[in-house]
C-alpha cells in the first residue's frame, strides 16, 4: 500500500492537508448546526448545515485529489482560500483579531503551497 502524496513536493502536501483540515472543520460545523436546530429555525438550520457540509466535502475531495496528484483539485482549493481571506477580513479588529490572523495565515500558506513552481510542476505531470 502506498501513502497518498508521498511523491509530491512538501508544499503541495501541506496545502492539501490544510484544505482537508478546513473541510473537516466545515463538516463538523454542519453537524453542530444540525444539533442546534430549534422549531423556530428549522429551514435556516437545515440549509445552513447543508451548505457547510457540501462546502466541507468539496474541500475534502479537492484536498484528496491534490494528494493523488490530480490538478482538478487546485481550482476549488484556491477559490476556497480566497473566500477564507474574505472571512478573515471580516474578523479583523477587536477581540477576534487572532481569528482573523489564523484564517489569513492558513489561507495564504495554502495558496502559496499550491502556486509554488514545484507544486505546479507536480500537478502538471512534469515531475512524475
Amino acid at each position: 500500500m502506498t501513502i497518498p502524496g508521498s511523491g509530491l513536493p512538501a508544499p503541495l502536501r501541506v496545502a492539501a492537508v490544510l484544505a482537508m483540515v478546513q473541510g473537516l472543520g466545515l463538516v463538523a460545523y454542519a453537524v453542530l448546526e444540525l444539533l442546534a436546530l430549534t422549531g423556530g429555525r428549522v429551514t435556516m438550520g437545515l440549509t445552513t448545515a447543508a451548505f457547510f457540509a457540501a462546502y466541507g466535502v468539496m474541500l475534502l475531495a479537492s484536498g484528496r485529489a491534490l494528494l493523488a496528484g490530480r490538478s482538478w483539485g487546485r481550482g476549488p482549493v484556491v477559490f476556497a482560500q480566497l473566500v477564507w481571506l474574505g472571512v478573515a477580513w471580516s474578523f479583523r479588529g477587536g477581540e477576534t483579531t487572532w481569528v482573523s490572523m489564523v484564517l489569513a495565515v492558513v489561507a495564504l500558506a495554502t495558496i502559496l503551497g499550491l502556486l509554488l513552481p514545484a507544486s505546479r510542476a507536480a500537478l502538471e505531470g512534469e515531475e512524475r
